[in-house]
């Protein structure tokens, strides 16, 4: 007998007279958070600004205006576009518009300023954004490698409140890309370092269908 064999032979003898394992109880909560539109709204900003995430809030004919806003602010002369994402969001920007394409090498993607994409849903209580490759969001590597990305999350349709809530919601066949705030790492010292695994910066414009209290222009 060697010496794994010793030890799990110890183990089963040990264990032999021990009482069954019960199932563990699984009534948790779904959700800590009320089901209202506008608690729901202001908790996932909360969370993503806590995340370092800039947030903003404007509705539907205000958005091409405040997209050129911020690639302008962003000193952005170029941007990435997934070949789903709405024709009339940057009709009012002056950036040039790159189609994204398989052909397109990581280095490609590196030169090009900023990224704008929708999203499949966003989840409250973390903060978090899930990207599912849909055609408003495009292929995974477009979110990873350009510094600057704009995600606009429609409200109330896509903001649920937690986790066991998205899961039902999520194809798990597709690839999935799930963000909470810029990219950012620490050393063993906690020395933040933001931009190794993705963008620095990420902006996320919550937007409505109609005119909403604080939205911006």
């Amino acid at each position: 007998m060697n010496t794994r064999e010793t030890i799990l032979t110890r183990i089963r003898t040990a264990v032999a007279q021990a009482p069954e394992v019960p199932e563990p109880a699984r009534d948790y909560l779904p959700s800590h958070t009320p089901n209202n539109p506008q608690i729901l709204l202001d908790l996932l900003a909360e969370n993503l600004t806590d995340y370092r995430a800039i947030v903003h809030h404007t509705h539907e004919d205000n958005l091409p205006d405040l997209l050129n806003q911020l690639l302008s602010a962003h000193g952005s002369q170029t941007v990435l576009v997934p070949p789903g994402l709405p024709e009339h969001w940057l009709q009012a920007s002056n950036a040039q518009q790159i189609e994204d394409s398989s052909t397109h090498t990581p280095h490609d993607l590196d030169t090009v300023d900023s990224v704008v994409t929708g999203c499949a849903l966003a989840i409250a209580e973390t903060g978090t954004l899930v990207l599912d490759a849909s055609p408003d969001q495009g292929r995974r590597r477009i979110t990873l490698i350009p510094d600057h990305h704009i995600c606009i999350v429609r409200t109330p349709d896509q903001i649920i409140a937690s986790l066991p809530q998205a899961m039902p919601r999520l194809d798990p066949t597709r690839p999935l890309t799930w963000i909470s705030g810029p990219s950012a790492t620490s050393d063993i010292e906690l020395d933040r370092v933001e931009g190794v695994h993705g963008p620095r910066t990420l902006e996320v414009i919550l937007l409505s269908a109609t005119p909403q209290p604080g939205d911006q222009r």
